[in-house]
């Protein structure tokens, strides 16, 4: 049985790869990919590995080939910056053309990338209501019935081994916020006060190596 959510009657399967998928609309959700980070920050001298562009699309691929997707929607932040297209691998942008083959593509304005680059399949939208949910970048107070990324949510856990620091999905009744699926895109406890305030009593799945699973939030650390 895998881990899933029912917001505002739409049932949501959490996918260990920290994607969301909506059974009923065969529908994938997918925040903050952040691609071309590490380019990004090559340009100003930091030197990440380049390669984390292709381990976040072969993750993507990966979770596509578990459901059955007919729309892939990308909530927001997909690209690390407006000039990440200048910065693509040609094997990069096939596998980004790919993505629309066969299945309507998505890309939601983020705070990183109001646009994808040109050339790009797929339809460009600030926020999709779709159903019971609309589907945004950046969570909202007081919205209800909304699924967003942003604010990149991590748990640290206590295990009896020691503290571990794990990306998780944090939802309650009337919202749901994703993880960052980028390989390089980092977090935010769920304890501070930007998550918190937004989501006071959170459902909290954490993503380990092999499944998703639900923890209770008192043993989330500061």
């Amino acid at each position: 049985m895998p881990a899933r959510i029912d917001l505002r009657g739409a049932v949501l399967d959490l996918d260990v790869s920290g994607a969301a998928y909506w059974r009923a609309e065969k529908a994938l959700l997918v925040a903050d990919l952040h691609l071309e980070k590490g380019s990004a920050f090559a340009r100003k001298g930091q030197l990440l590995p380049p390669y984390d562009s292709a381990a976040t699309l072969a993750r993507l691929n990966a979770a596509l080939a578990r459901h059955d997707v007919r729309r892939l929607i990308l909530l927001g932040d997909s690209f690390h910056d407006r000039f990440a297209g200048e910065r693509l691998a040609a094997e990069t942008l096939a596998a980004l053309i790919a993505l629309g083959r066969g299945r309507d593509l998505v890309w939601i304005a983020g705070n990183h990338d109001p646009a994808p680059p040109a050339g790009l399949p797929g339809e460009r939208l600030a926020e999709l209501a779709l159903g019971p949910l609309v589907l945004r970048h950046e969570p909202r107070r007081g919205a209800g019935g909304e699924v967003a990324g942003h604010l990149h949510p991590v748990a640290k856990v206590a295990t009896r081994a020691g503290a571990v620091r794990r990306p998780c999905f944090v939802s309650d009744a009337e919202r749901l916020i994703l993880p960052a699926f980028g390989a390089f895109a980092g977090g935010l406890n769920l304890r501070h006060a930007a998550i918190a305030a937004l989501v006071p009593l959170p459902v909290v799945h954490v993503l380990t190596a092999q499944r998703v699973l639900r923890i209770a939030p008192e043993r989330v650390l500061p």
